[in-house]
């Protein structure tokens, strides 16, 4: 992969996009394919922690093959920790490194090199962003770093969009539930509810 100067025309560009998107997948995958692009890189894969199962669940992609998207399992507990210690893993040759869990696999996709940096939310490891190259990519401090950034601000824009979505959910059932036929009227004024007992007189005040 080619020498990437990172600039901040180069966050803002990625950070922009990300923040316009208004659904997660969508995130996760504007994510993968700006990445992708401002890196000149192979490929991108954005992965979210399945709690259950305690694997690394695919939920976008740029640049792979479906074959190698679908090679097996990513355990969360395996030894590219990334998403497990919270620290961002640079691995030069994937074939010669005992982490690869799939070397035979990412040799066959003509993956070189690797970098991992953990997706985090609320101090809260979610997933893991990886960028795969296809010539030995030696990866410098800057890289990391503006890796890191955006996979920081992929995990608030999901989870701004998340609450987003819920608010919008729970408007919708609060329209729901309103029963419109305890109004006498479909307008209203400051008296309706004021009990009769109670002087009408006082809600001037």
């Amino acid at each position: 992969m080619e020498t990437h100067d990172v600039h901040y025309e180069t966050l803002t560009r990625l950070t922009t996009a990300i923040s316009q998107c208004k659904d997660p997948q969508e995130v996760a995958l504007v994510t993968a394919e700006s990445v992708k692009t401002a890196f000149n890189a192979k490929g991108c894969c954005v992965f979210l922690v399945d709690r259950d199962s305690r694997q690394l669940e695919l939920v976008a992609s740029s640049g792979l093959s479906q074959e190698y998207l679908t090679k097996g399992p990513t355990h969360f507990k395996q030894a590219i920790k990334e998403a497990k210690d919270a620290v961002p893993i640079a691995i030069y040759d994937v074939m010669d490194d005992p982490r690869i869990e799939y070397p035979e696999a990412a040799k066959k996709e003509g993956i070189s090199s690797l970098l991992g940096v953990p997706i985090i939310s609320h101090n809260k490891i979610i997933g893991a962003l990886r960028v795969y190259s296809s010539e030995p990519w030696e990866c410098s401090q800057k890289d990391v770093t503006v890796i890191q950034a955006v996979a920081l601000i992929c995990g608030m824009a999901m989870d701004a969009c998340r609450m987003y979505k819920g608010y919008k959910t729970s408007i919708e059932i609060l329209k729901t539930m309103r029963d419109t036929t305890s109004f006498g009227s479909s307008k209203w004024t400051p008296f309706e509810g004021v009990p009769q007992s109670v002087d009408q007189s006082i809600c001037d005040y």
